[in-house]
Parts: structure tokens; sequence; C-alpha cells
């Protein structure tokens, strides 16, 4: 018995893989869920109840799935290229900040129709410059990005928190470790009233359909494929490799700044250390279940975002940790990483 390479992947197996994926990742949590003593389909029930049984919990689940098809298209257009970005939650606090700070320091006064482009480029800018460190490094000295990706993480979170400690804490926060806050014509215009869903929800959705446009109808998108599928061979055609990984760097880079800047905008308001519940590293798991498909991300963080906001309403119903949202959503890159080697591999006897 061998593996054998599949010379081409029918659509309907591409499109199948990350359902089945899901649906055994769900299957194999709902055993701990039977041995945690509750009803299992009662639990996935609540669950969708909790995430979208109302207006209120429907809106807080497109809220959390922002910031995670943000990051999950960062992840997704880097790994198509061969550029492991595990930075991404670094990057959405570069980005945070950067906007608390223009706004608060500098532009703040603007008239909404000016700041909130301004700070969206600066957060996304911000992002970006984070990754580009990382890249030189890689250009320049074959240093592998994974580990200076992961490890900026540390570093920009530390950097932030100096800030917010220091020249950007707010002297209105009685003490707590928060920045100022942006100007009131700095928050993104709401989507619905009475909720926290804002302009962020479109933007992230738009940026994915121009992103799908993108990688498969220009030179760019086929010199990024093209890149990660075999670079020695890319070279060889003559794609431009340095350029084109500056400019997927920039882009993923970008996109999880962006992340930041747009949850401090729609959401907080200022910055504090647990701005993100870790939504640069959800969003590597949010790529993966996407098979790296920018419009598959956007289907993929609203299945992430219905899993963490459900879990608590279940878990508070039904007596059962919340944590087992961390569990499914784990489950589901697991099965989704096998359910790709099979889409791509044959047994053969």
């Amino acid at each position: 018995m061998r593996f054998e390479r599949r010379e081409d992947r029918p659509v309907a197996l591409v499109i199948a893989t990350p359902v089945i994926a899901v649906i055994v990742a769900l299957g194999i949590a709902g055993v701990l869920i039977a041995l945690a003593g509750a009803p299992v389909l009662e639990a996935y029930r609540r669950i969708l109840t909790g995430a979208f049984g109302s207006r209120l919990s429907a809106t807080e689940t497109l809220t959390r799935a922002t910031p995670l098809i943000l990051t999950g298209l960062a992840a997704a257009l880097a790994f198509r290229a061969k550029l492991w970005n595990i930075g991404a939650e670094g990057q959405l606090y570069i980005g945070a900040i950067t906007v608390a700070w223009l706004s608060s320091h500098f532009i703040g006064s603007m008239p909404p129709i000016v700041q909130i482009p301004i700070l969206l480029v600066a957060g996304a800018v911000g992002g970006m410059i984070l990754l580009l460190v990382p890249l030189w490094l890689r250009l320049r000295f074959a240093v592998d990005e994974v580990v200076t990706t992961l490890l900026l993480n540390f570093v920009a979170l530390l950097f932030v928190s100096m800030l917010i400690d220091t020249v950007l804490k707010d002297p209105m926060a009685f003490g707590w470790p928060q920045s100022e806050s942006v100007a009131d014509a700095a928050m993104l215009p709401k989507l619905l009233a009475r909720s926290r869903l804002h302009l962020g929800l479109v933007i992230a959705i738009l940026l994915a359909l121009l992103l799908a446009f993108v990688q498969s109808r220009t030179v760019f998108g086929i010199q990024s494929r093209a890149a990660g599928l075999n670079p020695q061979a890319a070279v060889f055609a003559g794609v431009p490799l340095s350029r084109t990984l500056v400019l997927v760097a920039c882009i993923s880079g970008g996109l999880a700044g962006l992340a930041g800047a747009v949850e401090v905008m729609g959401v907080k308001g200022y910055v504090t250390t647990d701005l993100s519940p870790g939504y640069g590293y959800s969003g590597i798991v949010v790529a993966m279940l996407a098979n790296l498909n920018p419009l598959g991300v956007v289907l993929a963080g609203l299945f992430t975002a219905t899993m963490f906001v459900g879990a608590d309403g279940m878990s508070r119903s039904l007596g059962i940790p919340s944590y087992i949202a961390d569990v499914i959503v784990a489950l589901s890159l697991l099965t989704m990483l096998v359910a790709v080697f099979f889409t791509q591999y044959r047994i053969r006897r």
C-alpha cells in the first residue's frame, strides 16, 4: 500500500473537504460532551442558539467574526506563497496601538470621512512593517520566519504594554493600563442600532472578495501561488521571487494590522493588553479550515466565531466548560489537515 499524488482534484472533493472535516470534528467533540454528562445534540443546539438565537447574539457573533476574517485572510495569503506568517497577533496589536496614538495625539479633530480612512491605512501600515522585518531576515540571512514572526508577537505585546503604561496611558482610567481613547469621530459606523456590529464586517468581506479576484485573475496572484508551489521553478520562469514575497508580506501584515485597527475603532475605542483573545493565532486555524481560499475564510471565520460565542451560552445552561469551543476548533484544524492530505493523495495497493 502506498500514497500516490493525484494528478487532478475534483471540484466536488475540494468543496466537500472542509465540510467533512468539520462534521468529523463535531463527532469527536461529541464524545467529549457525552463523557461530561450532557446530551450531545442538545449541546450543539444550544451552541447555535447561543450564537444566533437572538438579535444580540447574532450581532455579537458577526462582530467576533470580523477580526477572525481579517487575520484569516492574512494567514491564507501568506501561506499560499509559503511565507509562514505566525505573527498576526503581534501585527494586530501594532495596528491597534498605531490607531490609538494617531487619533488621540494628532488627527482626533479631523472629520470622520477623513480620519477613519487615514487610521485604517495607518493600522495596516503598522502591521505591515512588523512583518517586513522577519521577511528581510529571511531574504538576507535565510532566517526561518516561523521563529521570528512567532517571537515578535511577544515583543509587540510587551511594547504595547509599555506604551499604555507610560506615554499613551489614559489619565482618566483610574490607574487601569489602557491607552487613551480614540476620538469619537474615529469610531466606525454601526451597521445596526443598539449593537456592536460595525462597518468592519463589510470591509472584511469586501477585502475577501478583492483578494479572491487578485489571486485568481491577476499576474501578482499567479506569481504568489507559483512562489508557494515551487520557488525554484518560479524563478526559472521569470517570477521576481523577492519582490513577490515583499508584496505578499505587505498585504498579509497589512490585513493583520487592519484587524487591530478595526477592533479598536469598531468595538473597544482604546487599547489594552487583552484586546485580542488570540485572534492572530485563531486566524491561522481559519485560514487552514478555508483551505487558504479567501472566500472560504469568510465562512471559516463565521464558523469559528459561532463556536466561541455559542459555547458560552451552552456552558451556562448545561454546565460544560466553554473550553469545548477551543477543542472543537482545534479538532477541526486537525481533521482538515488530514482531509487536505487525502485530497492531494490517494491510496494505492
